[in-house]
């Protein structure tokens, strides 16, 4: 493990945001994603340290494909079944592991990839002063991918908790890491979980407590 203190910066105006961990992309849901079940406890306890620093999203698909632009319409024609006329509006909610922290924890709704496509997160964060990003979610390769760079075009640092992602295809996981750590480590840093109790002081006593008797 990289000596935390001395070579990443303290996590300070930071937001958890937690991308798109939905019945969907569960086990048994159409866009099934292998790492999520595995992920997932992870997630909870992150989210649980402060539930009112956490954001949600939830990829909102169209009702029809021609309720969406370009080349939108071409993907939801080629998976039709996703489309809110076939799909049951239960397979875009959050799982129930980590719908029970919002409220406080808010819960925002995309039409694409990025985070940044749902109406007012850009303004909503800049009123709350935010200047870091702390990532989770699904999947790595996909939507938190083009949150990432959204992140680091609106000048936000990005944290990400490398261990509290997941993703449909290892190799993709894997190259991004490397990427990220290569080519963009000026405004993004990659941690474990375990690492946040260092990196995040804003973090409560009680909390710390509970994530050292979860190692």
């Amino acid at each position: 493990m990289r000596p935390v203190k001395t070579e990443i910066e303290p996590i300070s105006n930071a937001v958890h945001l937690c991308i798109d961990m939905q019945i969907i992309f569960s086990k048994g849901g159409l866009w099934e994603t292998p790492w999520m079940e595995r992920v997932l406890p992870l997630i909870v306890t992150l989210t649980a340290w402060k539930p009112e620093r956490t954001i949600f999203t939830r990829f909102i698909t169209p009702e029809t494909p021609d309720k969406r632009p370009g080349r939108w319409q071409k993907y939801f024609h080629r998976w039709a079944q996703a489309t809110r006329a076939h799909l049951s509006p239960q397979q875009l909610n959050l799982v129930p592991e980590l719908a029970r922290f919002a409220p406080p924890a808010l819960v925002i709704d995309k039409p694409g990839y990025s985070a940044f496509t749902a109406p007012g997160l850009y303004t909503l964060l800049r009123e709350r002063c935010i200047g870091t990003i702390v990532l989770s979610g699904t999947e790595t390769d996909v939507c938190v991918l083009a949150t990432v760079l959204s992140a680091v075009d609106f000048g936000f640092r990005v944290v990400i908790v490398e261990d509290a992602l997941c993703s449909s295809l290892d190799a993709g996981h894997d190259a991004l890491m490397t990427l990220y750590r290569k080519r963009f480590s000026e405004q993004i840093d990659l941690v474990a979980l375990d690492e946040l109790k260092f990196l995040w002081p804003d973090l409560t006593p009680g909390l710390l407590r509970r994530l050292n008797q979860d190692q």
